[in-house]
C-alpha cells in the first residue's frame, strides 16, 4: 500500500516510545569499537515538518514529543530523546520532528553503516534529499568520512525484500528496525515470515519491531507469534495513552517487541515508562506493560506470574485532570487467583512496574 504517509503521526505517542527506544538500542551498540550496520525497512521521509503539510492536520504530535518539550524532570533516556529532537530545532520552538533515519544518523557513530529502505516514490525522494543536505551541510563545516565507503545508503524498495541481502553485516554486529504501516494484514504475515527468514541469516542480531495495539485479530496475535521465534531472548513492551473508543478507531495504544535485545533495555524501561504513562496519559485507561521471555517458548519467562498495570490516578485538586495538567502515578496490582499453566492462551505474561530489583542476564 502506497497510500500511507507517516507524516500524519509523526511525533505522537507512538513515535516517542520507538524513538527513544531506538535511541537507547544505538548507544547500546556504540559501546563496543567494532562498527554496527543499522537497518530500517520502512524509513519514511527521514524529517517532518508538524507546523505544515501532513503534520499539522492532526497535530498528533501534541499526545507525545510537545507533551514532553518544557518538562525538567525527564529521565536520562527521555532527556538524551528529547535533546536530539530540540537540536533539529535550534530556534527553540518545535517546527520539526526527526524519524528514526535521522535519529539513526545522530545517535550512530562515523563508523557505523545506515541502510535505508523506503518504498513510497515520494517519501523516498525526501528522504534522499534530506540525507544529501545533511551530506552537503558536513562537507561545508569541513567534516570528512571517518572511514571510506559510504555510510548512508538509500533504496527505494521493498525493505521485507531488501533485508535479505544485508544480512549478516560484515561486522557481524547489527541492529534492524522493523516499522510497517499495517494498513493491510499482509504485514502482519511478512513481518513474522522476514524475522524467520533474518534469525536464519543473523541470528545474533537484534530486531525491533513496532506494532499498532489494535482490536483487530492479526494485532492481538502479533506479540504471541513473536515469541514464538528463535531467538534467544525477547522484550516486548506496550504504551497505551487512554482507553480504547467503542468503535476501535484511534491509535491509543503501540508497542515494541524486540528479538535479542540488550540486557540494559528491560531496566531502562522500568525507570522510564511510569514517567511516560503520568506525562502522555488523557484518562484511567493510560497503562504500560513489560514483558520478557526467552525465543522459542511464550510460556518460559523470567517474569512473576502476576499481571499488573501501571496508570495514572487522577488529582482531585481544583484544576487537576485538564489537559496539561500533571498527574501523578499510581500502580494497580490485579491478584490473578489460580495461577495458569505455563504456555496456555490464559498464562500471565505482561508485568509493569513491580519496584523489585532488574534481574542481572
Amino acid at each position: 500500500m502506497l497510500s500511507y504517509r507517516h507524516a500524519f503521526h509523526a511525533g505522537n505517542h507512538a513515535d516517542v516510545l520507538k524513538h527513544m527506544i531506538a535511541i537507547q538500542l544505538m548507544r547500546y551498540f556504540g559501546q563496543k569499537e567494532t562498527p554496527t550496520m543499522y537497518i530500517d525497512t520502512h524509513a519514511g521521509a527521514g524529517i517532518y515538518a508538524l507546523d505544515t503539510g501532513y503534520a499539522a492536520k492532526n497535530a498528533e504530535y501534541a499526545n507525545g514529543i510537545a507533551k514532553l518539550w518544557d518538562r525538567k524532570d525527564l529521565p536520562a533516556p527521555l532527556k538524551e530523546y528529547v535533546d536530539l529532537v530540540k537540536a533539529l530545532n535550534p530556534s527553540g520552538k518545535m517546527r520539526y520532528y526527526p524519524g528514526s533515519p535521522y535519529c539513526a544518523d545522530r545517535a550512530l557513530r562515523p563508523q557505523d553503516r545506515i541502510r535505508l529502505f523506503e518504498l513510497h516514490p515520494s517519501d523516498a525522494k525526501i528522504l534522499e534529499d534530506n540525507f544529501r543536505k545533511l551530506e552537503q551541510g558536513a562537507a561545508a563545516s569541513g567534516q570528512r568520512p571517518a572511514v571510506r565507503g559510504k555510510r548512508v545508503m538509500v533504496e527505494k524498495g521493498d525493505g521485507f525484500t531488501g533485508l535479505k541481502a544485508l544480512l549478516p553485516p560484515p561486522s557481524r554486529r547489527g541492529l534492524v528496525l522493523i516499522d510497517p504501516p499495517y494498513e493491510v494484514k499482509e504485514d502482519y504475515r511478512r513481518v513474522r515470515d522476514t524475522l524467520v527468514d533474518a534469525l536464519g541469516r543473523f541470528p545474533t542480531g537484534t530486531y525491533a519491531v513496532w506494532y499498532p495495539v489494535l482490536q483487530r485479530m492479526e494485532s492481538r496475535q502479533m506479540p504471541e507469534k513473536l515469541m514464538r521465534l528463535p531467538a534467544q531472548d525477547w522484550l516486548n513492551v506496550t504504551l497505551s495513552i487512554r482507553t480504547p473508543t467503542p468503535d476501535g478507531f484511534g491509535l491509543h495504544s503501540s508497542g515494541m517487541f524486540i528479538l535479542n535485545p540488550p540486557w540494559t533495555l528491560e531496566p531502562m524501561l522500568r525507570e522510564v515508562l511510569p514517567y511516560l504513562v503520568s506525562a502522555l496519559g488523557e484518562d484511567e485507561g493510560a497503562s504500560f506493560t513489560l514483558e520478557v521471555g526467552e525465543g522459542g517458548t511464550p510460556g518460559k519467562v523470567r517474569q512473576p506470574m502476576a499481571r499488573e498495570v501501571a496508570a495514572p490516578m487522577r488529582d482531585s485538586r481544583p484544576g487537576a485532570g485538564k489537559a496539561g495538567s500533571p498527574q501523578r502515578p499510581v500502580q494497580r496490582t490485579n491478584p490473578l487467583g489460580k495461577a495458569a499453566r505455563p504456555g496456555s492462551p490464559s498464562a500471565p505474561r505482561r508485568t509493569a512496574g513491580t519496584g523489585k530489583p532488574p534481574r542481572s542476564r
